[in-house]
């Protein structure tokens, strides 16, 4: 009987279930984000150098992300449609293959991490120090990052069911842990010794085991609706297929965010500018990232609590919830993104110089950071509406399984549109080439409304 009890994903009143999954989703998201700055702050203030080889190491760290998240993302979406329609068996092997998918993840990123870190630096810069600093952290993050697979996949298969407590509690952990040990071990206080940025990639890796260990416990020891166990399993195609429909497709478009970031980084490397300005344009740039995060990382917040809503009054056939739950979401998502946009605007100055160096000989590309990094911060953020706007159509469409949609959408996005038109108006100026972030983002928004009127005309009026 415990079996086809109701979930409240598809009973309960949307407004107050939207909020009760997703708030704590965006507390989680937004203690990433914390992190995120905080170990950016702390490398800043060890060395300008050291902020930007974790700059340039971003793009690969990125690439890890998105196969940890990506294949996550495609087991969250078939667990929460399989438990709409009832089929307990198959949202348990989901389940089940999807930890195993984890580990086979973090194999793939061990392998690069002993063969490509140190190559991947020296693509974009000739300063030693800076391929040096480069090498060490991502060798350390892509060869431990066994703990960051596994906790995103126990992650998301919680999420699918509805749980959205014990994943807050387990990406808070990580976070904080994170953020205790950053300034230990980057400065070497009290009996810790003083590793710099090896400090800083121990300190992520370490945060990252911890969230692991605690959330093993926690779906092992506790009562799901979904069963994960290992007796007599054996990866099944149908199940890998229906996983990498939407997980393919989200690895894909979380990986051209590195590519994006990458061909960004190429596109400074080479304009025509002094040194010291290519290497203040990338550091601001990186800094761009981190801030970014407190505004988007709440959206993304939002999304892990739309997203099941969605897929599970899919798999149910209850339209008028499904789109009740896209309505409120994006509602919601244009509020906060409007928010950073207003930030962003008001105080770029302020929010540069929390990465300002502690070195005294460093007040020269400090006050650099600041001259070049205001127009950076101001122009990038007007695209911030349009991508919530995105980000929602995109949630929408890997929820119930069409995420090749959200694949052309990224794609379309940070590659056909915002890379050669970057690279164009860097030819006018280093100032107006941040215009491509808004430019890139109507054009999707644009191709985001004309798929969802085809998947409505195809799919969704079928329902």
């Amino acid at each position: 009987m415990s079996e086809v009890r109701e979930n409240k994903m598809g009973v309960k009143p949307m407004l107050p279930l939207l909020l009760g999954m997703s708030l704590p989703a965006m507390f989680s998201m937004m203690i990433q984000a914390l992190y995120n700055v905080v170990d950016s702050i702390f490398v800043a203030r060890y060395h300008q150098d050291a902020l930007q080889a974790i700059s340039l190491a971003f793009p690969m760290q990125m690439v890890m992300i998105s196969f940890g998240i990506g294949t996550a993302i495609g087991v969250n979406s078939l667990i929460a449609r399989r438990l709409g329609a009832k089929n307990f068996a198959e949202a348990n092997n989901a389940a089940t293959t999807g930890l195993v998918l984890a580990v086979f993840n973090w194999i793939i990123f061990l392998i690069l991490g002993l063969t490509v870190s140190r190559p991947f630096i020296a693509l974009f810069t000739a300063n030693e120090t800076v391929i040096e600093y480069g090498g060490q952290y991502l060798t350390i993050v892509l060869c431990v990052s066994f703990g960051l697979m596994i906790s995103a996949m126990c992650e998301k298969i919680l999420q699918a069911t509805g749980n959205m407590i014990f994943p807050m509690l387990t990406q808070l952990l990580g976070a904080v842990v994170n953020i205790i040990f950053d300034p230990l071990l980057i400065f070497g206080v009290g009996f810790f010794p003083r590793l710099g940025v090896m400090g800083a990639a121990i300190a992520t890796v370490f945060g990252q085991i911890c969230s692991m260990t605690f959330v093993l416990i926690i779906l092992f020891t506790k009562k799901h609706d979904v069963k994960i166990s290992f007796k007599g399993f054996r990866l099944q195609k149908m199940t890998l297929e229906n996983i990498y429909t939407v997980g393919l497709p989200a690895i894909i478009m979380q990986s051209i965010g590195s590519v994006m970031v990458s061909g960004i980084n190429l596109i400074i490397s080479l304009a025509d500018i002094a040194a010291e300005y290519a290497a203040a344009y990338i550091n601001a740039f990186g800094i761009y990232f981190k801030l970014q995060s407190f505004i988007f990382m709440p959206v993304f917040g939002l999304n892990q609590g739309v997203s099941p809503i969605i897929g599970y009054n899919f798999g149910a056939r209850n339209r008028k919830r499904m789109y009740s739950a896209f309505n409120m979401g994006l509602i919601i998502a244009v509020m906060i993104m409007a928010a950073g946009t207003l930030l962003f605007q008001l105080a770029p100055g302020w929010l540069l110089s929390l990465f300002e160096a502690g070195d005294a000989a460093d007040t020269a590309a400090n006050s650099l950071l600041v001259q070049v990094g205001e127009p950076v911060l101001r122009t990038i953020s007007l695209s911030f509406i349009l991508a919530a706007c995105g980000i929602m159509f995109s949630t929408l469409f890997q929820a119930v399984g069409k995420g090749f949609y959200s694949m052309i959408m990224s794609i379309c996005r940070q590659l056909v549109v915002l890379l050669p038109v970057a690279f164009a108006l860097s030819k006018v100026n280093m100032v107006v080439m941040w215009y491509a972030f808004p430019i890139a983002e109507l054009f999707c928004l644009i191709l985001a409304v004309c798929l969802f009127i085809n998947l409505r005309r195809k799919v969704l009026n079928n329902m």
